[in-house]
Order: structure tokens, then C-alpha cells, then sequence
């Protein structure tokens, strides 16, 4: 539990995905699949999947210290997605 917020260990969409605990006040918890590109973000109260990201924005998200800044300007409105939670 991050926050209050329960944190699967797996977001069930087609396969399952491990989700990563991170360090943010609006994100949770991350999921990347290189073979599919499909980068799955846990927020506070939603979460999405995108669609075709390349694995160097997942690394960047990741390092990244301001994980909700990077997201905002560099995945939000740069690639497909679906709310799936």
C-alpha cells in the first residue's frame, strides 16, 4: 500500500504486468512491456495504458525525478491510451 492506495502486483490487460512501486505524489506504480511497448501508469485514482512507447521514455519516466512533470510533458498527449482502472 503506497498512500493509502493499494498496489496490484499485477494490472490484468491481456497479459499480466509487474508494476513498480515509484516515488510520486500523482503516480503510484509503473508497468512497462518492451515486446508490446505498452506502458501501464498507476495514478492516485486512475490508471492508464499506452500504447507503442519507446523503451527509452519508460527509462526516462523512470529516472526521472519529477515522475509526474516527465509524464506530463513527455507521454500524456504523445501516445494512444486507454483509462483501464
Amino acid at each position: 500500500m503506497i498512500n493509502g492506495v493499494q498496489i496490484s502486483n499485477h494490472i490484468k490487460v491481456g497479459d499480466k504486468m509487474n508494476m513498480i512501486p515509484v516515488s510520486s505524489s500523482d503516480l503510484q506504480a509503473v508497468g512497462y512491456d518492451s515486446l508490446t511497448r505498452r506502458l501501464v501508469i498507476q495514478f492516485t485514482e486512475r490508471t492508464y495504458e499506452y500504447s507503442d512507447v519507446p523503451e527509452s521514455i519508460y527509462k526516462g519516466l523512470m529516472n526521472s525525478s519529477s515522475k509526474g512533470k516527465y509524464h506530463h510533458e513527455y507521454i500524456k498527449n504523445s501516445y494512444p491510451n486507454l483509462r483501464i482502472g
